[in-house]
């Protein structure tokens, strides 16, 4: 299955794939809009100009299941996508049988910075049934340090606002918080932050911006590696103590997706990769948002059909590449299994055997799933045992203070009683 990114973007150096999440990997058509008409003014970003009229091109021909996605809300916004989903009855409805395959449904969702969300708006995203990603960062005055309008004002307020309303029409809401070098040292702060506000999915976004001519690779705003890992030890530790079941964050869900031998839903942590490629608005066809250059265009659309760049040769190559590159170093990992290197965007680092191709996060991820490894141990103990039959033999019941049978050495109540948990999974 593929995620398709058709660009009109604002397309963040932290904006992921993930936006719009999907645990059967559809195609997913993301759009985004031009920095000139984004009521904010975020450092980093970047952008091209890119024109609307490519949104629609080519979806019949889509080869996978349709995931339609728009990133961004900004100024001038409103007329355009109001145009988008039919300009007499703004229903998207009216759209997707006429574009879609036979048989296919088309899925809506939109990444918004949320500061132009109103009545009209949610009513809209509510009846069309559409899932939103929210970028909002934690309190206002982490939220405010990096997204101001471009007059300088705050956007904080504005943006809980639009997060309220979406609540009240009970829109389906993934927050995006892109946890920077000054918020990563806050873990208690920011997840309890989003916790009092209703929370109910969360994904913890490291910002990582390269830049090889400083000292340490990165950004100064960028996040710490090690940092990182301990900042998602600090909310998984209190995540796992009171809130499974009652929030979703993206990056445990993924852990613990492995215990059940699920595989990953989000592209960074899967052996390979190559299912979220890029239209630009002149048609061309880039193998990854994250590499739109020229080494990694295929061609146009205008001149072969999007299903034979879905499928092509060159584009399998660069998906299976991420796994042939994979470092000396990371193969062996304990961890692999979970982390299986990451995104190749951030694999500019030496491995400590002095091989290039190192994941930057490494150390963080690493410290992180070593942390909840016994957890997942325990789910997939629980997983196991429930899938057996009982042993009609034997009437075994474990005592409160008994040992857990997970093996971790706590006792049951400590660790696994009352953790059935995951049983949709």
């Amino acid at each position: 299955m593929h995620k398709l990114w058709l660009r009109h973007p604002v397309i963040s150096r932290f904006s992921s794939s993930r936006a719009v999440p999907s645990a059967t990997f559809p195609a997913t058509i993301v759009t985004t809009f031009p920095r000139e008409i984004c009521m904010l003014r975020l450092r980093l970003c970047e952008c091209p100009r890119i024109c609307s009229k490519v949104i629609f091109v080519n979806i019949s021909k889509l080869p996978r299941p349709g995931q339609f996605a728009f990133h961004g809300m900004a100024a001038s916004q409103r007329s355009l996508a109001w145009n988008i989903f039919d300009a007499s009855s703004r229903s998207s409805a009216n759209i997707n049988p006429i574009h879609q395959p036979h048989g296919r449904r088309i899925l809506n969702g939109i990444q918004t910075n949320g500061t132009l969300l109103d009545e009209n708006w949610c009513r809209f995203l509510a009846e069309e049934h559409f899932t939103v990603g929210l970028s909002l960062d934690g309190p206002e005055d982490i939220h405010d340090l990096h997204r101001r309008a471009k007059g300088g004002q705050q956007t904080y307020h504005r943006v809980m606002r639009g997060f309220d309303l979406l609540q009240i029409h009970g829109i389906q809401t993934d927050i995006l918080c892109v946890v920077t070098a000054q918020s990563v040292r806050q873990p208690e702060r920011l997840y309890r932050f989003f916790k009092r506000i209703g929370a109910e999915h969360l994904s913890l976004l490291p910002l990582v911006i390269q830049q090889p001519q400083s000292a340490i690779a990165v950004s100064p705003d960028s996040v710490p590696a090690e940092e990182y890992g301990r900042f998602l030890c600090t909310i998984f530790d209190e995540w796992k103590k009171r809130d499974i079941g009652r929030i979703k964050v993206e990056i445990f869900e993924e852990a613990t997706r492995t215990a059940f031998g699920l595989k990953p839903a989000v592209c960074i942590f899967r052996p390979t990769c190559g299912d979220v490629p890029v239209i630009e608005r002149n048609g061309d066809f880039y193998s990854c948002d994250h590499f739109v250059d020229k080494e990694h265009r295929l061609g146009n659309i205008r001149e072969s059909h999007l299903g034979e760049f879905l499928d092509s040769p060159v584009q399998r190559a660069f998906g299976m590449a991420k796994e042939k590159t994979l470092p000396h170093y990371c193969q062996f990992c304990e961890v692999r299994v979970i982390c299986n290197g990451g995104c190749p965007k951030d694999r500019f680092i030496v491995s400590p055997d002095g091989e290039p191709g190192l994941n930057y996060l490494c150390a963080g991820f690493k410290r992180f799933f070593s942390h909840c490894k016994p957890f997942l141990d325990s789910l997939s103990f629980l997983q196991h045992t429930r899938s057996q039959p009982p042993a009609e033999s034997v009437d075994y019941k474990v005592g409160r203070n008994s040992p857990c049978p997970c093996g971790s050495g706590r006792k049951y109540k400590k660790c696994c009683l009352g953790k059935r948990l995951f049983d949709e999974a």
